[in-house]
């Protein structure tokens, strides 16, 4: 048996206000003054001064706005990194994601095409990666993606919508700062939340369930029945107590698999650009078949916080485009042995994926 020799952040920080440390722990890693760190920042921060104006710019330093209203693309990286080599004669001395799990797969993705020759796209799937990537740090602004613990960095390309999963993607510092979650609209933060919650279920209800996997998932779960099941959403104690759900649902996955829900949210994305935590909510709805439990409790808290999931989304879709959606969601083979188990072609057919997918 050949043991996953998982690779994790190397160093975390956690507490309110542990923002204001982010100079003081990436000055070391400097190389010089000319080699400049890049700050990728979600552009809803802009003119947001309680933010920004603490983002520690020295020297030759770079901030970049990104909007994170579309799912991260390989052209994007791919244009990022262009940009940033143009810019800079210097190699950068890292790279610091500020902002929900867009921008945080953003950065992770850079800072391996940094190091790494050729397209974003040549790297879609599991351990392509062959140089370590440059310095990164992800400082979430929201919580639930997990996009902060993962070893993944999911990007759609010109061909799939899939990650770039290597033992080089995940972060060498994590800042977890509750305080800048405070913002979040309602329903984004339902949305993501729901995201940590489904990592859990797909996590703690696969055959690939052991008991590393298990002890973070239920951790996540437990959490997030405490959060989205009472009614103190907006409380710092909600804040910090996601930003930990995140994390640990995080590392629940991250030594078994998620699930149905992520597979088919694929396609969703893939084909219509639906952004991962609402995807991820459409489809989880309609899966009482392979989650009856936390389905059941998946729509006691969308009643419970007044969420009304879109309806109708392939109401007028095509053969064609069903089947491109079809041919995203299959091709994510683990996510269906971990749901199914090994023998899953037998009864996940075309036909049943269409016919889900129709409900949605």
């Amino acid at each position: 048996m050949n043991y996953k020799n998982y690779p994790m952040v190397s160093r975390v920080v956690y507490g309110r206000g542990c923002f204001n440390q982010l100079g003081d722990i990436i000055a070391p890693k400097r190389l010089n003054t000319k080699a400049p760190f890049i700050f990728l920042v979600d552009d809803v921060f802009k003119g947001n001064s309680w933010l920004t104006s603490r983002i520690p710019i020295a020297y030759k330093d770079q901030l970049i706005y990104i909007s994170a209203d579309e799912e991260p693309k390989t052209s994007q990286v791919d244009e990022l990194v262009e940009q940033i080599i143009l810019t800079h004669k210097d190699r950068p001395s890292g790279i610091i994601g500020i902002g929900g799990g867009t921008i945080l797969d953003l950065a992770k993705a850079v800072s391996i095409l940094l190091t790494n020759e050729g397209e974003a796209k040549n790297y879609q799937g599991w351990d392509l990666v062959k140089n370590p990537a440059i310095y990164h740090v992800g400082v979430p602004t929201i919580s639930g993606t997990g996009a902060e613990v993962s070893r993944t960095t999911v990007l759609t390309g010109p061909d799939k919508k899939l990650g770039i999963n290597s033992d080089y993607t995940p972060f060498d510092q994590v800042i977890l700062d509750p305080e800048l979650t405070k913002d979040v609209p309602k329903d984004q933060w339902f949305y993501t939340g729901m995201d940590c919650y489904i990592h859990c279920i797909e996590s703690l209800n696969g055959t690939f369930l052991n008991a590393f996997s298990q002890s973070y998932g239920e951790k996540a779960y437990d959490l997030c029945l405490d959060i989205f099941l009472n009614d103190t959403l907006e409380t710092k104690e909600s804040q910090d107590k996601l930003m930990m759900a995140s994390w640990h649902g995080g590392m629940s996955i991250a030594y078994s698999q998620v699930g149905v829900a992520h597979a088919m949210s694929y396609g969703l994305s893939y084909l219509l650009g639906t952004k991962h935590g609402i995807g991820n909510c459409i489809v989880f709805d309609h899966l009482e078949e392979f989650y009856p439990e936390g389905v059941k409790l998946f729509k006691e808290m969308k009643a419970k916080h007044q969420i009304q999931l879109p309806q109708g989304l392939c109401a007028d879709l095509s053969d064609d485009e069903f089947d491109t959606m079809i041919n995203v969601a299959l091709s994510l083979e683990p996510l269906w042995e971990n749901a199914v188990g090994k023998n899953w072609k037998q009864t996940i057919t075309r036909d049943k994926l269409k016919a889900l997918y129709k409900k949605m």
